[in-house]
């Protein structure tokens, strides 16, 4: 069986991946090297992988159980006939939104960490891109913990915060939530700051998203200075990789170690992609 190639994208993290083409059955020795491709390299990239919706979730289920989306801001699934697919777009078809996430700046998260059990895994496929814009940042939470001073890891061991379920990336509120003034009132899951990957057992930063975050136990004041700190260290160049979309491009990430923004794009453009999920398993905290 021929080797998969695999190129470098950035320091942190990212790889693209050729020499295999995902809209067909993977075989257990190209399946191998992705894997391993991806444990090393946290975001995967393939290029020019024109899938169907079936082929999507055929190639997902190689990763593991797929894991509906969550609720959206207009109470049911985009696709009625994928239902486990989310759909990405700011398209409407008259004043009916096809997708969620409109237009404008999604701000650095990881995907339903608001959930006791987040995804492990998304895949996100291009079907159409804007001219300019919209592009995709992930960071690397390994990376981003190691290089912390000393006395923020000491401060943040054992720390625990609410990841707020009101909002998603985008500011819109989902459905059946209602407006959160205080953090420590947010719904949502309580997450260790420090993590310890299920696989590697390595440790990383875990920081949902910053609205409404709040660390348990503190002051208000202090929570919010702690994590205003953790947030402006995890936004670095060194720590990211930055995806500019083309047509039919595909990329695998690792929800469990990684952040994710997007850049806001021309609202009068279209920009259209399709999402899966893979179920993932209980934070363990990192002693």
């Amino acid at each position: 069986m021929s080797k998969i190639k695999i190129q470098k994208l950035a320091d942190a993290l990212g790889a693209e991946i050729s020499g295999v083409d995902v809209s067909k059955p993977i075989s257990k020795d190209h399946l191998a090297q992705i894997l391993d491709a991806w444990k090393e390299h946290l975001v995967l990239r393939f290029r020019g992988q024109e899938l169907t919706d079936p082929q999507l979730l055929e190639l997902s289920r190689n990763f593991g159980e797929i894991d509906p989306p969550g609720p959206n801001s207009y109470g049911k699934p985009f696709l009625a006939d994928f239902p486990d697919i989310n759909v990405i777009s700011n398209i409407k078809v008259g004043e009916q939104p096809v997708g969620g996430l409109g237009d404008g700046e999604a701000v650095w998260h990881a995907d339903m960490t608001y959930i006791d059990t987040p995804p492990k895994a998304s895949f996100l496929h291009a079907l159409e891109i804007p001219a300019t814009g919209g592009n995709t940042e992930w960071g690397n939470m390994y990376v981003a913990y190691e290089a912390l001073p000393t006395h923020l890891k000491q401060e943040i061991k054992g720390l625990k915060a609410i990841h707020d379920a009101t909002y998603n990336s985008a500011g819109m509120i989902r459905k059946g939530m209602k407006d959160v003034t205080d953090p420590r009132e947010a719904p949502g899951a309580h997450h260790p700051l420090v993590s310890k990957h299920p696989e590697s057992g390595l440790p990383c930063l875990f920081l949902g998203r910053r609205r409404n975050s709040y660390i348990l136990g503190l002051d208000l004041d202090a929570s919010n200075q702690l994590l205003d700190e953790l947030w402006a260290h995890i936004d670095n160049p060194e720590f990211t990789f930055t995806q500019v979309w083309q047509l039919h491009d595909l990329i695998l990430w690792d929800n469990r170690c990684t952040l994710h923004r997007r850049d806001s794009f021309d609202p009068q453009s279209r920009r259209l992609m399709h999402r899966t999920q893979i179920k993932g398993s209980p934070v363990i905290p990192y002693e």
